[in-house]
């Protein structure tokens, strides 16, 4: 569950830590990563300056947003921790980096990237089969990216790997205020109780060692 203290609710998004060659990945992580900020919500990303990740996180804070970066010590120096972002974590595993982002978030987004990306919006999906979640988990499909994954987990639910209900819940959109406007229809009623409240004002920067 959220924690409680928690005033406005939080988007985890993964993606690339490189831009991609499609400007249009780029234009995709700005308005996501601004649409989030306008709507009073929370950011959280994996901590860096580089790819697709410092975008999401450069527009948010561009539109005053509050945003938590999560990134591993082995990290800091090879995907530049971004040390402008409003709290930024730093921890001992990749592992423990999922863990956290998927403690402090109450929906998952993936934008394009690599198998990184994959692994967590994998993670998140597997949780929910075993019952570990009931968080909303979303695509952002940029110029037909994800097409051919939807098309393995249409094979997955035709082969009988997979619950045609988890493949259903998988939220896949290409405009991000539709996505948004969709995750907010997930949610418990509690956390869009939270999302309609005025935002909290942004804590002030914090940086945290393992």
């Amino acid at each position: 569950a959220p924690p409680s203290h928690r005033a406005m609710p939080n988007i985890c998004v993964f993606c690339g830590s490189a831009p991609g060659r499609d400007p249009a990945c780029r234009e995709a992580a700005d308005a996501l990563g601004r649409a989030i900020a306008r709507r009073g919500w929370g950011l959280v990303y994996g901590g860096a300056t580089v790819g697709l990740m410092g975008v999401v996180a450069d527009a948010a804070l561009a539109e005053g947003g509050r945003v938590i970066g999560v990134i591993p010590t082995a990290l800091v120096n090879r995907e530049l921790a971004h040390h402008g972002v409003t709290d930024l974590r730093i921890v001992s595993s990749m592992h423990e980096r999922k863990l956290l982002m998927a403690a402090l978030s109450d929906a998952y987004v993936s934008l394009p990237g690599g198998v990184g990306t994959l692994d967590e919006l994998f993670e998140m999906l597997t949780w929910t089969v075993l019952g570990i979640h009931d968080k909303p988990n979303a695509l952002l499909d940029v110029d037909g990216y994800y097409d051919t994954l939807r098309a393995f987990l249409d094979r997955s639910v035709r082969d009988g790997f997979l619950r045609e209900s988890v493949r259903d819940g998988l939220i896949v959109h290409t405009d991000p205020a539709t996505l948004l406007d969709t995750v907010e229809l997930e949610w418990a009623p509690e956390v869009r109780a939270r999302a309609a409240t005025d935002p909290a004002a942004p804590p002030s920067a914090t940086i945290t060692d393992p």
